[in-house]
């Protein structure tokens, strides 16, 4: 596996451990719809957090969750979407970004809760 591939799969890890210690339910990880992959679908009481992760190295080049770009917004709503009326829920849904920075120095993770809204 390619060393990006890796470090973006521990920062899943991170990501998934770190919702959990703050009282989240994991419903999915890597749930696929179409072109779309949501990262993480977890759930708090009534609410559906869809969760973005992203994971580099470095800040050298932007922070990780400036990487979210407006067409995978898009893909991510059509993937959620699609997961409510699959699962037939009524809830609300809020989009999160856990963006991680690992390297030799350390982890910084931050959870950006309302990080985009749908359109």
């Amino acid at each position: 596996m390619a060393e990006h591939n890796i470090l973006g799969k521990k920062g899943e890890q991170l990501a998934v451990d770190l919702l959990i210690k703050k009282g989240y339910d994991v419903l999915e990880k890597n749930y696929r719809y179409q072109k779309a992959e949501v990262d993480i679908i977890a759930q708090k009481r009534d609410v559906i957090v869809v969760v973005e992760v992203k994971t580099r190295s470095t800040p050298e080049f932007g922070n990780p969750q400036d990487f979210v770009k407006p067409k995978q917004i898009q893909q991510l709503v059509k993937a959620i979407d699609h997961y409510i009326l699959e699962n037939d829920l009524d809830v609300e849904v809020r989009f999160d970004i856990i963006a991680i920075i690992k390297n030799k120095a350390g982890t910084r993770i931050e959870h950006l809760e309302d990080a985009f809204y749908h359109f």
